[in-house]
């Protein structure tokens, strides 16, 4: 495969708006850069994000950061268990000066959608992201509307555990292409948090640094980086080992390991290199992977969660010399 002779030019430019975009989004999320760094890399690589973790600890705070700091169309969904899957999508409604139906869009129709609490609305409704996440296009009543790019969805989740919440079907989970855990501030960065959020919402100064335009640009960029065979075959030997593990009822799938590569070449250019090596996988398996597994039975009474299982594999799994 041939490697674009511009793409050192490419590869300049995304890491400087990527800075850009990271130290807008770092200066709101204090003492999560990994976090941060993960988000930007699944936005490179045309992915969406899903963001759990227990309440308060910024969960909403990061997917705000990341879509204030792109000059794009925002559009925020907050899911309740009364929420329909036509006040996600759209509705048809009947135009009584015009005699015809129109179609009025949803707020699913923007460039990065916000979806808070993802998991307390029913499965009904969830599912209704389900299209425009895979194919971004959305249909409604026969009628087929493409959805513009880039285009990401970034949603928030409390676990299971807690109350008022579904479990998200396995279908949707497969379509993010990423889980982050945002965890717990260390106490100096939570003492920074009382100082800067102690006031007013830092939020509210954020200012764009990119446009959709750009980001498209380095979308494109992104395509260009290099992946070699022996690479492929060392992503499909980590999800098959996920297929065959005992610890394992349910293994990753093929959109699982084509979204992997998506999300290593995006890995790769933030480093500055324009192909993918072993240790952009390695970095990724386990927010890739882990959140598409179901554990097997024997797992479970182990307490082994699937981020184990899928960092086990990784230093299992024979890395290719070339």
């Amino acid at each position: 495969m041939a490697v674009p002779h511009d793409i050192e030019d490419q590869l300049e430019d995304l890491a400087a708006t990527a800075h850009r975009i990271r130290s807008s989004m770092e200066s709101v999320i204090e003492g999560k850069p990994d976090v941060v760094r993960l988000a930007v890399t699944v936005l490179l690589s045309e992915g969406h994000l899903l963001i759990e973790d227990v309440p308060g600890v910024g969960k909403t705070m990061l997917a705000k950061a990341l879509a204030r700091s792109i000059d794009c169309q925002v559009r925020r969904i907050q899911f309740t268990p009364d929420l329909l899957p036509s006040d996600i999508t759209g509705v048809s409604a009947y135009n009584q000066q015009l005699r015809e139906f129109e179609f009025k869009p949803g707020p699913v129709f923007a460039s990065i959608v916000v979806g808070d609490e993802i998991n307390r609305a029913s499965p009904k409704t969830q599912s209704a992201l389900l299209e425009c996440m895979e194919e971004q296009q959305v249909t409604v009543d026969g009628t087929t509307y493409q959805l513009e790019s880039p285009f990401m969805v970034i949603a928030t989740q409390n676990p299971i555990e807690m109350e008022g919440t579904y479990p998200l079907p396995e279908a949707q989970r497969d379509r993010f292409t990423a889980r982050i855990a945002m965890g717990y501030p260390s106490p100096a960065a939570e003492l920074e948090m009382l100082d800067v959020h102690g006031s007013s919402s830092p939020l509210d100064k954020l200012e764009p640094v990119a446009t959709g335009a750009q980001v498209r640009r380095l979308i494109e960029a992104v395509r260009g980086v290099y992946i070699s065979q022996a690479i492929k075959k060392y992503a499909i030997d980590l999800v098959t080992a996920t297929r065959h593990s005992p610890d394992l009822r349910l293994g990753a799938s093929p959109r699982a390991t084509l979204q992997l590569l998506r999300a290593t070449r995006a890995h790769a250019a933030l480093e500055g290199r324009d192909y993918v090596i072993p240790d952009d996988l390695q970095e990724l398996a386990v927010p890739v992977l882990a959140h598409r597994l179901l554990p097997s039975s024997e797992a479970q009474a182990g307490r082994r969660a699937p981020e184990q299982v899928v960092s086990e594999l990784v230093h299992r799994v024979p890395v290719p010399e070339k």
